[in-house]
């Protein structure tokens, strides 16, 4: 409101001056709505619809479904069921390891898409890596993730696709298997069964990933709290609906020998797998882009951070945001095509990026907000107590997690050539 009056009184001020200063008077009428327009953006504009869009493309991507059954299978049906800077670091651990893992699987989609229609090609899992970092790039331009809504509804939409289609014809391929030759065992020695445990919570971590949240929340209108509740429960509506059911049916379908990422595990129909595999590539296209967000805002911030929002021009905003995208996009897809190793990413990811900020964080926050109230009651002292539990057993969590990851991210670099073909 005071910047508006300003700019009022500032215009019509310039309104009583001569005739030959006309062009300056423009000029600076610019240069007012320019700024009251970079105020206004502060301000969330997305209804919960929205951030439900937001949150279920976050969350329910088939690079956090696919990996579960694999998981489950690393621990066998008992164990199956069984400040600032530090959550910037962790984000950025989130967001860039993330990406990786879902760059490999889009990868991983658009190469079983192709083999389809072309079974002795000569294109490689590299070349729909990069094919795909092209796309990203491309959609990297858009300015913020408000910008993106519509293109996250059509990956909500393609999430209950895959679902859907991948469920049934895991149920499917399931039953066309002699169910004598599944075994559920726990294949290997003493320390490998260890540690693919450990990789396997990572894995599991991984799907619950709610790190972009207060980004999310940022675009939304007032009152941001009720809409994102609303929108947070219609996300989690469609994940709770699919998420476990997939990783279940792929376990019981293929046991011990399913694959880190599911859809390689199937084999007929084959029209059905290609469409499983569309609706993969749709839905982490939208993901993807709400995941790099922090990173690129980090870096645009820092670059521009010396200059007004009067002085910004547009092009030299399109620039920066050019060269920025740019060399994330280089550096997440050389990555990706040289060590497209989906599973360990997922688990490494999982474990250092989600497990503190989805778990650990939210926990000590409570801790500390709590401890400024002095209650006796049980119910204070069991929740004390429970959140203090949450803490302890999700940094284990993370320790081995990570642990585990890096054994067999170790593994898979002396196994295979950097830029293998998977």
């Amino acid at each position: 409101m005071k910047l508006h009056v300003f700019a009022s009184l500032r215009f019509r001020s310039k309104m009583t001056q001569p005739p030959d200063s006309a062009e300056a008077a423009e000029e600076e009428r610019q240069q007012v709505e320019e700024v009251e327009e970079a105020e206004e953006s502060k301000h969330g504009k997305g209804t919960w619809k929205h951030a439900a869009f937001h949150v279920a493309t976050t969350i329910a991507t088939p690079a956090a479904y696919s990996p579960l059954p694999f998981a489950l299978a690393s621990l066998g049906w008992s164990l199956g069921f069984w400040g600032y800077w530090s959550i910037a670091f962790f984000q950025q651990v989130a967001s860039i390891g993330n990406n990786i893992a879902i760059q490999i699987a889009a990868g991983s989609s658009l190469k079983a898409v192709y083999k389809y229609y072309h079974k002795d090609g000569d294109l490689t899992l590299q070349h729909f890596v990069i094919f795909f970092g092209v796309f990203e790039l491309f959609l990297s331009q858009l300015p913020d993730i408000h910008s993106l809504r519509w293109v996250n509804a059509l990956c909500t939409f393609s999430t209950i696709g895959f679902a859907a289609t991948t469920i049934g014809v895991t149920i499917y391929n399931g039953k066309k298997i002699d169910r004598k030759s599944i075994s559920y065992g726990l294949d290997g020695s003493s320390s490998s069964k260890v540690f693919r445990a450990f990789n396997a919570l990572g894995a599991i971590a991984f799907s619950f990933g709610d790190a972009m949240l207060p980004e999310i929340q940022n675009t939304v209108r007032e009152p941001a709290k009720k809409n994102v509740y609303k929108g947070v429960s219609a996300a989690y509506g469609i994940i709770v609906l699919s998420y476990w059911q997939l990783a279940f049916t792929g376990y019981w379908a293929f046991g011990s020998q399913v694959e880190p990422y599911i859809l390689s595990s199937l084999t007929v129909p084959q029209w059905t797998i290609v469409m499983a595999n569309l609706f993969a590539v749709i839905q982490i296209s939208g993901c993807f882009q709400i995941y790099c967000r922090p990173t690129y805002a980090y870096f645009e911030e820092t670059l521009l951070s010396n200059e007004t929002a009067t002085s910004r021009s547009s092009l030299r905003n399109k620039l920066v945001r050019l060269v920025c995208t740019s060399m994330y996009m280089l550096l997440i897809t050389l990555v990706a095509a040289a060590m497209p190793f989906f599973g360990d990413f997922v688990a490494i990811c999982g474990a250092i990026g989600f497990t503190p900020l989805d778990f650990v964080f939210p926990a000590m926050a409570y801790l500390k907000a709590r401890r400024r109230r002095h209650q006796n009651t049980k119910m204070y002292l069991s929740l004390l107590l429970l959140n203090f539990a949450i803490v302890v057993w999700f940094s284990a969590v993370a320790v081995f997690g990570c642990i585990g990851a890096v054994k067999f991210i170790v593994e898979d670099v002396k196994t295979y050539k950097f830029f293998h073909d998977m």
